[in-house]
């Protein structure tokens, strides 16, 4: 399960940090569009899935203190 979540937070983290390089230089080329969605809501959503690597990772970081913790 740790290696899940490992796997999980490192993806999530990659594409969350893509997403919201995106969305910068999107918004540095002078676009306030892409498509339909405004450039804001992709930067609130990459900052989002770096939200959810933190967590996954915190998971992975406290099963192994648990478990270098118990006898």
């Amino acid at each position: 399960m740790q290696t899940l979540f490992l796997w999980l937070g490192r993806l999530a983290g990659i594409g969350g940090l893509a997403l919201c390089a995106f969305a910068a230089i999107t918004r540095l080329l002078g676009q306030f569009y892409v498509g339909t969605l405004q450039v804001g809501t992709l930067l609130q959503a990459g900052v989002a899935a770096i939200v959810i690597a933190c967590f996954f990772l915190l998971l992975v970081l406290v099963a192994q203190n648990k478990a270098a913790r118990l006898p």
